[in-house]
């Protein structure tokens, strides 16, 4: 408790003597672009200010001149464990590139809301037993405050004990917060290595999806008589192209066992004969029931296996789970509306392995034993089975003969298609992105950065159609003191609420005259 008290009384010593600055309030505006940011960049060199038309330099500045002598970029950590206000800026620009694929807008054309969309989550399968929290029927005004009485965990008629004498059902009814949520009734019947090498091909099994609904949607419109398009591509080339093509933006989300599962919204789209680019309706004979169908077929019909490993010669199956869910998106009426679905992917799109209680950066030979271990708890052993099925390849061990006879050496060594699962040992396995779309869904995460630099480049009226040529180098990460941090993060939370509380007074003006 002394500790705490005297870390605290350092860092307000420290936030008292630079607010008694003369440059207070100049640093505080210098650091505004990273006011909120945990453990902002600082940077280094020239900032040199060139008129656009002519190239002519109009102004040269060191970083020696400015406040602290560096400039500071907040960090873009998308992760909210990691820093908070980064994420939080994420979350925005994700909210908006879900929602404008669903409702147009930011240069994607607003009549791709009539488009047929549908909701879809695709689980992964089980691989054992877990501890989990289910409420057969919501009794509760509303789920956000739910508290309705879930049933038991794993009931069992005749409640006997598995291959290694554990109990094999479970009477328990979990809080939400329960940490045994997740964990396997038995840790040495559960299969971590197919989990890990299932979290780890996930990507795959979702592209070859996506392929077997546009499939099945060609078929269909093969059926019902509707033709192909003859389109112009950009080399001037006539190429024949199926009517219909599906645009989705994506979300993985770690459930508390460890597995990944995907929020998945999938837009029905037709082509236009004349701009393959545009975003045009589907033909009228192809609706949103038909895309549920695809959806469907798809998830039943793709199954792949992994290439043979040491450990396994034959591969692991990896397929989708029974649970698989799909819902038709109503723009404004109805349960599932474009924005609560744009802000509950903007939601998972900042988040990580933190809800199963691992949060690390990547591992290493000389940082992985404080993770891994073969005979640890669940996680331990999802990461002892990334490292172990993702070891580096060795010499020919044994060989074997094959159906004609000849010898043919087996090796002892792991393929080039496990060699990643050490890479992402932190993430349990899976290497995917948390969010991602087809390129025609909606903007980019990087048109939303380019339009708020402009923005903010136009608020200085006295640099406003310049450029500014940074010439920068690394210098550090993280505030110089604690008590800087506290000040710019006290500041960037002041502008936060002084612009929320803005937006608020306009919606209600707005309110008022259309009331009155």
């Amino acid at each position: 408790m002394s500790a705490l008290l005297t870390l605290a009384a350092g860092r307000d010593a420290q936030a008292l003597h630079r607010a008694a600055t003369p440059d207070f309030f100049g640093w505080l505006e210098h650091t505004r672009a990273a006011g909120a940011c945990t453990r902002p960049i600082r940077l280094t060199g020239t900032l040199t200010t060139v008129e656009p038309d002519t190239g002519r330099v109009l102004a040269e500045q060191h970083t020696d001149e400015l406040p602290d002598r560096t400039l500071y970029k907040a960090c873009g950590n998308r992760r909210a464990a990691q820093c908070p206000d980064c994420a939080w800026v994420y979350a925005g620009d994700a909210f908006q590139v879900v929602r404008c694929g669903l409702t147009g807008g930011k240069t994607i054309p607003t009549t791709v809301s009539a488009h047929p969309v549908v909701f879809a989550t695709f689980t992964a399968p089980s691989f054992g037993p877990v501890h989990h929290r289910h409420i057969p029927r919501h009794t509760c005004a509303t789920r956000r405050r739910c508290d309705c009485r879930p049933a038991p965990c794993r009931v069992r008629g005749t409640a006997g004990a598995c291959l290694h004498g554990r109990p094999a059902a479970c009477f328990a009814r979990h809080d939400a917060d329960d940490p045994q949520l997740g964990r396997p009734l038995c840790l040495d019947c559960y299969d971590h290595d197919h989990q890990v090498v299932w979290n780890y091909f996930s990507g795959e099994l979702w592209r070859r999806t996506k392929q077997a609904i546009e499939r099945h949607l060609t078929t269909l419109c093969r059926r019902r008589g509707i033709p192909h398009v003859q389109v112009v591509t950009d080399s001037g080339r006539i190429r024949r192209v199926p009517p219909v093509r599906v645009s989705h933006g994506k979300v993985a989300e770690m459930q508390r066992r460890g597995a990944v599962h995907f929020h998945v919204l999938l837009r029905l789209d037709g082509v236009d004969r004349h701009d393959r680019h545009a975003l045009v309706p589907p033909p009228a004979g192809v609706t949103v029931d038909d895309l549920d169908a695809a959806v469907h077929a798809a998830t039943r019909q793709i199954t792949l296996t992994t290439p043979p490993h040491p450990d396994r010669p034959q591969g692991w199956p990896v397929a989708w789970g029974e649970q698989v869910d799909v819902r038709r998106i109503g723009v404004s009426d109805g349960d599932v509306t474009d924005a609560k679905v744009a802000a509950y992917l903007a939601k998972y799109a900042t988040k990580s392995t933190e809800i199963t209680g691992h949060c690390s950066t990547r591992l290493t030979p000389d940082t992985v034993d404080a993770y891994a271990d073969p005979e640890g708890d669940h996680l331990a052993r999802l990461i002892d089975a990334c490292w172990r099925l993702g070891r580096p390849t060795h010499a020919p061990s044994t060989s074997t003969a094959d159906t004609t006879g000849k010898r043919q050496a087996v090796l002892d060594t792991t393929p080039n298609e496990y060699a990643g699962l050490r890479r992402w040992a932190h993430m349990l396995g899976y290497g995917g992105h948390f969010l991602t779309k087809a390129r025609r869904y909606s903007v980019t995460f990087g048109q939303l950065r380019d339009t708020r630099a402009a923005y903010r480049r136009t608020e200085h009226t006295d640099t406003a159609g310049m450029i500014t040529v940074g010439t920068l180098a690394f210098a550090g990460s993280g505030w110089l003191t604690d008590g800087d941090a506290l000040l710019a993060n006290t500041a960037a939370a002041r502008r936060r609420e002084r612009r929320r509380v803005g937006r608020e007074e306009l919606a209600h003006e707005a309110w008022s005259g259309v009331a009155a």
